[in-house]
């Protein structure tokens, strides 16, 4: 892929991060340098950066080994990201790998925290994954959520309860379009 094409790519998807409140959320966390893997609130941080909040809670860091985040587990090497109250908010991992029977994207050339973000509910029920290549989730024909996928948008969605909540269909179904968004409620 053309270079100026993802430099545009990244840009949008900063400015994207920034309109939603996530520039505002990093301004109030500190960075400290972690010399050695640490268990910080029940996650076991790698060693190197990791982020805190004003009050000393921790926003981020790079887990060390396989972990439970929210309902999921997820391999070491994921990027982990928490709420001021401590809730999960969401994962970028380094590869991709299954989540509760799906595979979400992951990895990036720039590192496991540019890449494609699994979203959690404060519960830590799952609430978004980008798709790596085309599944059938819960009965529904998804597109993968990369950038000739899915695209920009938001991948497979989820209610708090666990059902699909939307997802961009990967071929005809119900009487929609390839392409389309499936849309449903509770």
């Amino acid at each position: 892929m053309n270079k100026n094409l993802l430099f545009v790519i990244f840009f949008l998807c900063g400015v994207q991060s920034s309109l939603c409140g996530c520039a505002q959320a990093q301004s109030q966390t500190h960075r400290a340098r972690l010399k050695q893997p640490a268990q910080i609130q029940g996650y076991p941080c790698a060693k190197g950066f990791a982020w805190f909040f004003v009050d000393g809670r921790l926003n981020r860091c790079t887990v060390s080994e396989e972990t439970t985040f929210g309902e999921a587990r997820i391999p070491a090497g994921t990027y982990i990201a928490l709420n001021p109250d401590g809730a999960p908010a969401f994962v970028q991992l380094p590869h991709n790998a299954s989540i509760l029977g799906m595979t979400c994207m992951g990895g990036s050339w720039l590192g496991p925290g540019e890449g494609a973000k699994v979203g959690f509910h404060p519960s830590g029920k799952l609430k978004e994954c980008y798709l790596a290549g085309d599944q059938t989730v819960q009965g529904v024909p998804c597109l993968n959520g990369g950038i000739f996928g899915d695209g920009l948008g938001l991948g497979a969605v989820f209610h708090e309860n666990g059902k699909l909540k939307s997802c961009k269909l990967a071929k005809e179904f119900g009487g929609q379009r390839k392409g389309e968004r499936f849309i449903q409620a509770h």
